[in-house]
């Protein structure tokens, strides 16, 4: 997924200003996890980014998620660079199934548990006996918010390293655009083919209680005047859904 944020980052060598960060002065102080920080290799000037990376919404109502959209494209943009260089004979429309493969929730999952951010999660009561603290989407988008923090705290720089860091030990390959192709990607190829710019999704709403909440995502094609709406049990499935639904559109008029 494009955003755009990300024709910005690269030009960002040193840290955003703190007015960008959003982030309280008050409160009590957060006593940063150092086992976590030297997992990350990076050690957090503002410890309060690492606070809000960590807290998710049943928490309370400074958490995670403006962190977790940031982090979404600063790791669009550091693993195309990575991949740039490492697949420099493979053509755009492959390399952007690769990095589908490589963000999608469920590497994403994994690269989470080798943090082992489970224990460092900030999650409320009811999340937390629900499960919500193995909870796939809760960790992919926890790992989303903290290479946002990392962003914020030190700069697109760190925040590269932090990702090229992560990926040392998931196999890239070009055989991996043989996977199967999800809506996003699908519909992301589609409309590249006939030169039209790419979908934007945004978040609606949400219903439900925090620990059990469904995400209700719109996909907007302007050049096209279309727009469907998806609902999935997170962001990302929620985008995944609208996807589908705007490919199914698609696919019905062009049968027509």
């Amino acid at each position: 997924m494009k955003s755009p944020v990300q024709p910005q980052l690269a030009a960002q060598a040193a840290a955003p200003d703190i007015a960008l960060r959003g982030i309280p002065t008050d409160g009590l102080p957060f006593c940063a996890p150092e086992s976590l920080q030297g997992r990350l290799q990076h050690n957090f000037a503002d410890a309060r980014l690492l606070q809000r990376a960590l807290t998710h919404r049943s928490f309370g109502a400074d958490h995670n998620e403006r962190l977790e959209f940031l982090g979404d494209s600063v790791l669009s943009l550091a693993v195309s660079s990575l991949l740039f260089d490492k697949l420099r004979e493979v053509p755009e429309g492959e390399l952007s199934r690769v990095r589908a493969n490589l963000v999608k929730q469920e590497t994403l999952h994994q690269l989470a548990l080798g943090l082992r951010l489970p224990q460092e999660l900030r999650l409320g009561e009811g999340e937390m006996r629900s499960g919500g603290q193995n909870r796939p989407s809760i960790l992919a988008d926890a790992l989303e918010a903290l290479i946002g923090a990392v962003y914020l705290d030190a700069g697109f720089s760190a925040a590269q390293a932090l990702v090229h860091r992560l990926f040392e030990t998931v196999e890239v390959n070009p055989d991996m655009a043989a996977a199967a192709k999800d809506p996003k990607t699908e519909l992301q190829e589609l409309l590249q083919g006939r030169k039209l710019k790419l979908p934007t999704y945004r978040v609606v709403g949400t219903l439900g209680a925090a620990h059990q909440q469904t995400f209700d995502v719109e996909c907007e094609i302007p050049e096209l005047g279309l727009n469907e709406r998806g609902i999935g049990a997170s962001r990302r499935a929620g985008e995944q859904a609208a996807a589908a639904a705007v490919l199914v559109h698609l696919k019905q008029k062009a049968a027509s």
